[in-house]
């Protein structure tokens, strides 16, 4: 069976710029993101069925994954939706045929990208694999590689595309805007987003023989940088021997993993 896996956020999508001082927010650009995020999520979805795809599940995946207008999304897709989940991907398994970011960011702290953070602008200042800064599309794409499912495809902003191509340069990608600051970015029309993600995606299962997942060799340390102090001391990770992860300064945690599974375990 053809399986796939679309991971949707919000703020990098076509238009979606946020709220000064919120982030995404709540407000009349989130509404509009939710839309363009499931008819960005709907064009990669039409692109895997056509190109031969038996079953695709749309990820909801920003904030408390309750954002999309679920009867609108393709009715032939399963939809993973809400928050408790303990793993990303939740059900990914081996019989996947590949994983697709839509919406995802670039890092926290990188230049002319639109909402760039890693997983939450409040809490956390970065991720951080044996030194090397890494964002959430890295670890959901190392989560999907420890089972060994590719990264097929991505679509966002030019500073979170450019950062795809470098950790998994075989992917196809889009870029949806170009970003002028964290809350400003001059974008394609909706539509046009959309017709080339599409594209895009029919090109990536094209291409599905040269695709690879992407993998971090273990053991390796893992570091997470907090925005407030109580926020690290409180954090519960553990280490690959399941000791809490050591507190190099008030505002880090460090520890040693095998796998990146192991700080969701």
């Amino acid at each position: 069976m053809n399986k796939f896996y679309i991971g949707v956020d919000l703020e990098g999508v076509a238009c979606a710029v946020g709220i000064p001082g919120e982030g995404m927010g709540n407000g009349a650009n989130y509404a509009f993101a939710a839309r363009e995020a499931l008819r960005e999520a709907n064009a990669c979805a039409r692109a895997l069925f056509d190109g031969g795809a038996d079953e695709v599940i749309v990820w909801d995946n920003h904030g408390s994954g309750v954002n999309l207008d679920y009867d609108e999304v393709d009715p032939r897709c399963r939809i993973a939706l809400g928050s408790g989940f303990r793993t990303r991907f939740p059900g990914i398994d081996g019989s996947f045929g590949g994983v697709l970011f839509i919406g995802y960011h670039a890092r926290e702290g990188t230049g002319r990208a639109v909402l760039a953070h890693t997983y939450n602008s409040r809490v956390y200042q970065r991720y951080a694999v044996n030194g090397q800064e890494m964002g959430e599309m890295d670890i959901d794409a190392a989560y999907a590689g420890e089972h060994g499912v590719p990264v097929l495809f991505c679509a966002s902003d030019a500073a979170c595309v450019a950062q795809a191509k470098e950790r998994f340069p075989w992917a196809e990608t889009v870029v949806t805007k170009e970003g002028w600051g964290w809350n400003a970015a001059v974008s394609l029309h909706p539509r046009e987003a959309q017709k080339r993600i599409y594209e895009g995606v029919r090109r990536a299962m094209e291409r599905r023989g040269e695709m690879q997942p992407y993998r971090i060799p273990g053991p390796f340390e893992f570091t997470v940088r907090f925005k407030r102090m109580d926020a690290a001391a409180q954090a519960p990770l553990y280490d690959r021997e399941r000791n809490p992860f050591a507190c190099p300064d008030p505002f880090t945690r460090t520890g040693w993993l095998d796998r990146i599974g192991q700080v969701m375990d």
